[in-house]
């Protein structure tokens, strides 16, 4: 027999961490090869985590509620033949003199009894979590399998602002101890304290569900980390508008799917993104990755969060092909069916806030690309024509929110220009949907 470790997976690009919703397996359950185990939530996407093995579940190594990171260990199974794989046990550094916390938001803590001869073990996330606050792990009593340490542990530590240190003799790291840590990984966005609300009678508390915590931990580094501009320019779509009501019942019988407004705005971009590729990238700390494939991001929301499907290539695809795709991927996001590997390789994003009756708005990166566009409702207004007349014109707004690390005004105007110029010249006699 042979003890195998099955790990977070990596369920979408940027994806660092996952957190197990609900287990579906428990200790001493048979399972076969690629049957779920978990099911896991992420800032992109709800999934299952399949089984790497055929065996016998021994241990659930995370809780309901643990949040992991990729390649962190979840469970283990027994497996017949094969070597088993041991499992690395890490002991705890010390915290340096730099990461400890001022001496009014400590408390000393006296360490916590462990069986003796026995070796802490700390993931991975955890001795970079303690490391980062100063929080000595061996002071920490863990609420894991066997009393292990886990992430969330050390959370409520940092939210309660009171981190237990040891006194300051213990604290204090013999030179040849202290190690500078390498910097492999993007700075943690700044924690914010808990909020003290006041519940009163007829209030309703909603808990926060793991796809929430994740959509606010990705929004919240996005605005932490890219510096944020923002654009927006006035678009004359009156003859597109006349152009799609004229075909819109014939290809709604024909095809079985509706073509919507959306569909050309999504060609446009795409259109636009291979004439100024340099918006189509993504910052990458020491270099800006320029991405070859257009593949469009889409935002589809739910009764309580938001997926962001993808348009793979979609400057290779024709309207009709893009509306078929928009409404496929929104079918598979509301009756929870989309795929982890549909929510992978966006390089651009296009919002179609206009379907809630928005008319302006600023939209939020969708890290780590380097720009959205959010397309508001078309209205009828009152638009002086050339020659001085006035007449009712459908107009559209187009918000643009750019990263100013990757993307400067000029190319990001020049690239909205373009997207106005395709939109207003589409009409029956020189566009195709087909």
């Amino acid at each position: 027999m042979a003890l195998e470790q099955i790990k977070m997976p990596q369920l979408g690009e940027s994806v660092t961490e996952g957190t197990i919703e609900k287990w579906l397996v428990k200790p001493g359950d048979h399972v076969n090869k690629y049957d779920a185990l978990a099911e896991v939530n992420t800032d992109k996407v709800t999934a299952e985590v399949p089984s790497s093995f055929t065996g016998i579940i021994k241990e659930l190594i995370a809780n309901e509620g643990d949040t992991l990171a990729v390649g962190e260990v979840v469970c283990t199974i027994e497996t017949e033949g094969g070597a088993t794989e041991e499992v690395v046990e890490a002991a705890p550094e010390q915290p340096t003199a730099e990461t400890v916390k001022p001496a009014e938001v400590q408390k000393h803590a006296a360490p916590v009894n462990r069986e003796k001869g026995a070796k802490a073990r700390y993931s991975p996330a955890v001795l970079k979590l303690s490391q980062e606050h100063g929080i000595d792990p061996t002071l920490v009593n863990g609420t894991g399998n066997e009393g292990r340490i886990t992430r969330k542990d050390l959370l409520k530590i940092i939210e309660s602002g009171e981190i237990p240190v040891a006194s300051q003799v213990e604290q204090e790291p013999k030179a040849e101890q202290v190690s500078a840590t390498p910097q492999t990984q993007p700075a943690a966005a700044p924690k914010t304290a808990p909020v003290n609300v006041p519940v009163a009678v007829g209030d309703i508390e909603i808990p926060v569900t793991g796809v929430r915590k994740a959509i606010a931990a990705n929004m919240l580094r996005s605005k932490h980390e890219a510096p944020h501009a923002w654009t927006m320019i006035e678009v004359d779509v009156t003859n597109l508008v006349q152009y799609r009501d004229s075909l819109k019942t014939e290809f709604k019988s024909k095809e079985g799917f509706n073509l919507t407004y959306f569909a050309f705005f999504v060609k446009a971009v795409s259109q636009a993104l291979k004439e100024f590729p340099m918006m189509n990238s993504m910052w990458a700390g020491d270099k800006i990755v320029q991405k070859k494939d257009i593949n469009i991001s889409i935002a589809v929301a739910t009764e309580d969060a938001l997926f962001v499907p993808v348009i793979k290539n979609a400057d290779e695809k024709t309207i009709k092909g893009i509306a078929r795709e928009v409404n496929e991927l929104a079918a598979k996001v509301r009756s929870g069916k989309l795929k982890s590997d549909e929510m992978q390789g966006g390089t651009f994003t296009v919002n179609n806030t206009g379907s809630f009756g928005s008319v302006q708005s600023m939209g939020i990166i969708n890290y780590p690309q380097a720009a959205i566009l959010q397309v508001e409702s078309i209205v009828k207004r009152p638009v002086i024509m050339d020659g001085g007349m006035i007449a009712a014109r459908d107009m559209v707004n187009l918000c643009l929110s750019l990263d100013h690390r990757v993307l400067d005004g000029l190319v990001a105007g020049r690239f909205l220009a373009r997207v106005k110029e395709i939109l207003e010249n589409i009409t029956k006699d020189n566009t195709s949907i087909y």
